[in-house]
């Protein structure tokens, strides 16, 4: 009933139109862009829902004292300790590595303003845990919910990043002015270099 409503709401009322073609497994990290609203969350959320899936979130842990603990971890409330002593990016991936169902949705700008650096720790997290990435962006202009590239991280942290600012600098945000691509330039090594000038 709820994955209906959540349909009707934002493919018919809305208008938005799902243009998804990669698969979503049980375990996966849902890199969302670009995100220049609060109405990316919502848009999302339904998304989500609409598909009769639910995605995490992450909460501080002291949020999830009785009875309200048993509320956040059933809407997908990951409980976090944020201090010093604790790497976020090691608590997830071991939650992920532990778990049977793991979708965290994140948005790797980190904030609705314009930045000149993305985060990085949604990619730690994937490597780690060895799970598949998943490229959403929300399109404003044409409404589309996309996802036509899914990243495996290789450990080659800046030649993955840049995929994934290829792959956003074709969408559009709600308020385009709060959104930009990192600009990342790969050096090649100079064995690299010498074996492409060579033909070897």
């Amino acid at each position: 009933m709820w994955r209906t409503i959540c349909r009707f709401l934002l493919f018919k009322f809305m208008g938005w139109k799902n243009c998804n073609t990669q698969e979503i497994p049980e375990k996966c990290l849902i890199c969302v862009a670009p995100h220049t609203s609060n109405w990316d969350f919502f848009i999302g959320k339904l998304y989500y829902a609409a598909l009769g899936r639910t995605s995490q979130f992450l909460m501080k842990k002291e949020w999830f004292f009785w009875p309200m603990g048993i509320l956040f971890r059933s809407m997908g409330g990951i409980p976090v300790e944020r201090s010093k002593k604790h790497s976020l990016t090691d608590q997830l991936a071991e939650i992920a590595i532990k778990s049977d169902k793991f979708s965290l949705a994140v948005t790797p700008e980190g904030t609705r303003s314009r930045v000149e650096k993305w985060k990085r720790g949604f990619y730690y997290i994937a490597l780690k845990a060895k799970l598949p990435i998943l490229l959403f962006a929300i399109d404003f202009p044409t409404k589309r919910i996309v996802c036509t590239e899914t990243l495996i991280p290789s450990g080659d942290v800046e030649r993955d990043m840049k995929r994934v600012m290829d792959y956003y600098s074709q969408f559009t945000g709600k308020n385009p002015e709060l959104f930009q691509v990192e600009k990342i330039e790969i050096q090649e090594n100079n064995e690299e270099s010498q074996n492409v000038k060579t033909g070897n």
